[in-house]
This record gives structure tokens, C-alpha cells and sequence, in this order.
């Protein structure tokens, strides 16, 4: 017998003794339960998108946009409404305590300590657990947040005034008498570029509002009044009457 025969030096076994190269085992050892990314999967994730896609887009043509009529920063009366994700907060204001001289509990510091709590959740709880029961802050936390959000969603909704909504946001079709003389002048002394074509407003306020009197309207038009010059008006006395006489009569028509 030889010496060293029948003998193996045996090193760290962390070691490989052979390396092989790093080949990913084939598809076929996994059978059914696996496939290729290119272009099996990817194949299927495009499928999926185009049908969520197309059924987004018909739901746009379905149920388009609800527009209400053009924003007018001097009604006070107007009540606005977020949208649905943003409707607890919005009512979390309704309370006392979140409200009036304490805005800035209801806007600041309550949803800061809410949202913050949530991110400090997996420092709060690291456990190794799964389990919700075993992980009794972190579903604790999460129990709450979505409680909360979800009754403040619900009582937002219950409690909002739907009927008043609607009627205040309704786009109402001005009756302007287009093929008059009074609005022939309206044109012309180019009145269209501040307050519509139909006297609905735009950079300038809405005519159909107004609470003027013909006099006063000739004296607002010659003399102007807040971010309208004076001497707006270039026409004729006549024309200056019937002008006024046609905003006078187009807005109390419209009230």
C-alpha cells in the first residue's frame, strides 16, 4: 500500500471543492410552476394593463367629470367639497376641537402624528411575527388609522347637504338675447374680454349677478368702479343708455 493512497485532503468545507458557473437551473425542473419573463409573463402583465386601461377609459366616457359652473371667488356662500380621499380630513374640521382658533390641531398636528405613527410602525413593533395577533402594535396602529378614516369618510358623507351641493356647483344656462342692439354694443366695446359672451364673468365679474341699477351702470362704465377704468366706455350717450338698459334687464331676468 502506497502511502497517501485511498487518502483525501478535506479543507473548508465552505469551499466548493469544484466550481461551477453560476447557470440558473432550467425551466423544465419547475414544471407548471414557473416561466420564462421574455415573453411569457411580460406578455400576460401588458394583457392585464390594456383590460384595466380600456375599462378606465370607458368609464371616462360613461361617467364624465362632474363641472360645475365658473368659480367665482366672491360667493361666500359656496360650500366646496374634496375629493372622496380627502373627505376624513374635511370632516375632522367640522369638530370643535380640530376647528376655529384650533386649525392647526386638525390640519397640522393630528393627521402629523397619525401619518407618523404609521411610518414609525416597523420600529415601534420588530418583531420577526407575521402573525397579526403576535404583532400587537403595528395592528394596533393599523386598526386605527383605517377605523378612523373610514367612520370620518362615512359621517363626511351622510352629513354633507347633496341637494344644497348640486344646486350651488348647477352650470345654468344665462338667457342673453344675443341678437339685440344692447348686446351688439356689448361686443363692440369689447366687453366680452372681462365678462363673458354671455355676461357670465371671467377676469372681470359676472354682469348676470349684478344688483345695478341702469344709472348706476352708465356711471360704472363712464367713471369705472374697483379693477375697471374709468372712461371704459367709448360709444355715444344712445349707445351708452341702451347698453345699460340691456346688463340691467339681462341680469334681473337671470335672478
Amino acid at each position: 500500500m502506497h502511502r497517501g493512497k485511498g487518502m483525501k485532503f478535506v479543507g473548508d468545507s465552505r469551499i466548493p471543492a469544484q466550481r461551477k458557473p453560476n447557470i440558473p437551473k432550467d425551466y423544465s425542473e419547475y414544471p407548471g410552476k414557473t416561466e420564462a419573463f421574455w415573453p411569457n409573463f411580460l406578455l400576460k402583465e401588458w394583457m392585464v394593463g390594456a383590460v384595466f386601461l380600456i375599462g378606465y377609459l370607458a368609464l371616462t366616457i360613461a361617467h364624465p367629470s362632474p363641472l360645475e359652473r365658473v368659480a367665482d371667488p366672491t360667493d361666500a356662500t359656496y360650500t366646496p367639497l374634496p375629493d372622496w380621499y380627502f373627505l376624513f380630513l374635511y370632516q375632522l374640521l367640522k369638530y370643535k376641537f380640530a376647528a376655529g382658533d384650533y386649525t392647526l390641531v386638525g390640519t397640522v398636528i393630528m393627521p402629523g402624528i397619525a401619518f407618523g405613527a404609521l411610518l414609525l410602525a416597523p420600529w415601534l413593533d420588530p418583531g420577526p411575527e407575521r402573525r397579526p395577533a403576535k404583532r400587537p402594535v403595528a395592528t394596533a396602529l393599523m386598526l386605527l388609522g383605517l377605523i378612523s378614516t373610514v367612520y370620518l369618510t362615512w359621517e363626511s358623507v351622510v352629513t354633507h347637504d347633496w341637494e344644497k351641493a348640486a344646486k350651488q356647483g348647477e352650470i345654468v344656462e344665462a338667457e342673453v338675447d344675443k341678437e339685440s342692439e344692447g348686446y351688439a354694443i356689448y361686443a363692440e366695446q369689447s366687453c366680452i374680454g372681462c365678462h363673458g359672451d354671455s355676461l357670465q364673468g371671467g377676469s372681470g365679474p359676472s354682469l348676470l349677478e349684478s344688483q345695478q341699477t341702469k344709472e348706476s351702470i352708465m356711471d360704472i362704465a363712464v367713471n369705472g368702479i374697483g379693477g375697471m377704468p374709468a372712461n371704459a366706455f367709448k360709444g355715444s350717450d344712445e349707445e351708452l343708455d341702451k347698453l345699460a338698459e340691456f346688463i340691467a334687464e339681462t341680469a334681473k331676468a337671470n335672478q
